[in-house]
């Protein structure tokens, strides 16, 4: 479980495929120097089990599932990634309850800055519309964001200065794709809604 709220942008050495999995090594010293093999770290807002680490890196192995979901198929050699270590039990919520469990990906369309702030809008997927809720959460690339406006295929946060300094939304362009992780209360809900409609 963890909160939205990134701890440290990190950068990749490399992703690459071999006989076993598809590996990801991430240059992240403050992350690295806290965390022990086994332990999850979301990447992007994906959870992910550190396999192994050392001082200053972080490898990860990657299943197909995770390509396929998410944007980490599409990273390169110096793309910059937000991490968050997992939740502790006695620590702050300062965000919202994240999963790590990534829904889909979605399309950067626009980019509009209004002084220090930026507009961010992202494509909504018609099959994940109803998880959208105006004031409601949203994890962005692991981001813990607030929904500002929906539209029928799309969705704007707004996205303040230290948020655009520290993490890697500040580097997002036109046509870029972002992780999504929807609201898991709104699953819930939908769950037990459709329950007592198939009584």
């Amino acid at each position: 479980m963890f909160t939205g709220l990134v701890r440290e942008v990190g950068e990749v050495g490399w992703l690459r495929r071999t006989d076993q999995a598809v590996q990801l090594l991430l240059k992240a010293p403050r992350t690295a120097a806290r965390v022990r093999t086994g332990e999850s770290v979301a990447v992007n807002g994906c959870c992910l089990t550190v396999t192994a680490h050392r001082e200053k890196q972080l490898m990860f192995d990657l299943l197909d599932e995770s390509l396929a979901r998410t944007n980490l198929g599409r990273l390169k050699p110096g793309s910059p990634v937000n991490l968050e270590r997992a939740l502790r039990v006695d620590g702050r919520l300062g965000g919202h309850f994240v999963q790590g469990h990534v829904d889909c990906t979605a399309e950067v369309l626009h980019l509009e800055e209004k002084g220090p702030d930026l507009l961010l809008g992202l494509s909504l997927a018609p099959d994940f519309a109803r998880y959208m809720a105006y004031k409601g959460s949203i994890a962005v690339n692991g981001v813990s964001l607030t929904v500002t406006a929906i539209e029928e295929d799309r969705f704007f946060v707004w996205i303040i200065p230290h948020t655009l300094e520290k993490t890697n939304l500040g580097d997002l362009e036109i046509g870029d794709r972002v992780n999504l992780e929807f609201d898991i209360l709104a699953k819930y809900v939908e769950r037990l809604l459709a329950g007592r409609d198939e009584r």
